[in-house]
């Protein structure tokens, strides 16, 4: 594990408009972390720099979908003519959806892949050289508790995120000979804006999001696994209780999700 420190880190988020992202920009500014953001709204993100411009570190920000292969090699380009380098970056946008997967369109789980997954895999490729040229470099994931065991009506956001989870171990083994990490976050059920804008029936959610965990929870127990070199980090006792009932008994698991999931 490579500790490392976040003054002067040279960072790159997808997502930051709002919620977990949001958050850890402003965290790891106040940190000291040099940071270009990105999202699809220029507004929060001018937000952001705005209520940034006192802390130690610096945002920019620079708008646009990152599902355009164009956003993303112009995110690359900046960070090359910043910096020449990027010490980190975290693939956060995401988009969920809610309902059965027998009433979907097949455009939902095309969108939900594109977002979750395709995005992060090909601006992780962009994005590598200069990754390659930093200091403790590392990729941060942003997946779900629902890569590692699915649940009933999110079977095409579980699916998404199974992939990304696949595929951060995956790179890990890869990129370990060149130095560059890779930790995968996997939090449960978080306030934010994620249920607002979900492709399908947002406002079926089936339980109580104040009892959900909050965003900047989340950003902080990322950082913090960031600073010690972690590769993996399951954020609450209830996800990582259900992760192992999985492992350990995966036929009661299915009978409990089945009969009591949300």
């Amino acid at each position: 594990m490579s500790r490392r420190s976040i003054q002067g880190m040279r960072g790159l988020i997808t997502g930051a408009s709002s919620g977990i992202g949001y958050q850890l920009a402003k965290q790891l500014a106040a940190a000291g972390a040099d940071l270009l953001v990105t999202a699809r709204r220029l507004s929060p993100l001018e937000t952001l720099a705005a209520e940034s411009t006192d802390l130690p570190g610096h945002v920019s920000v620079m708008a646009g979908d990152v599902t355009d292969p164009g956003h993303r090699e112009r995110l690359v380009d900046a960070a090359r003519d910043r910096w020449g380098a990027l010490d980190l970056l975290i693939n956060n946008a995401g988009v969920g959806a809610i309902g059965p997967f027998s009433r979907a369109a097949p455009e939902r789980v095309r969108r939900l892949f594109e977002v979750n997954f395709f995005a992060p895999v090909e601006l992780t490729r962009c994005a590598l050289p200069l990754l390659g040229r930093g200091r403790t470099p590392v990729i941060v994931n942003i997946g779900s508790v629902l890569g590692h065991r699915a649940v009933p009506r999110k079977s095409e956001y579980c699916a998404s995120k199974f992939a990304l989870h696949g595929f951060s171990d995956a790179l890990r083994a890869e990129l370990a000979s060149e130095g560059i990490g890779v930790l995968l976050v996997s939090p449960s059920t978080t306030r934010t804006e994620f249920f607002d804008r979900a492709l399908e029936e947002p406002g079926q959610i089936g339980f109580d999001l104040a009892k959900a965990a909050s965003a900047a929870a989340v950003a902080k127990q990322t950082i913090r696994a960031i600073r010690r070199g972690r590769h993996e980090i399951i954020l609450t006792p209830g996800g990582r209780l259900l992760v192992w009932l999985d492992r350990l008994c995966p036929t009661l698991t299915d009978w409990l999700v089945s009969r009591y999931a949300p």
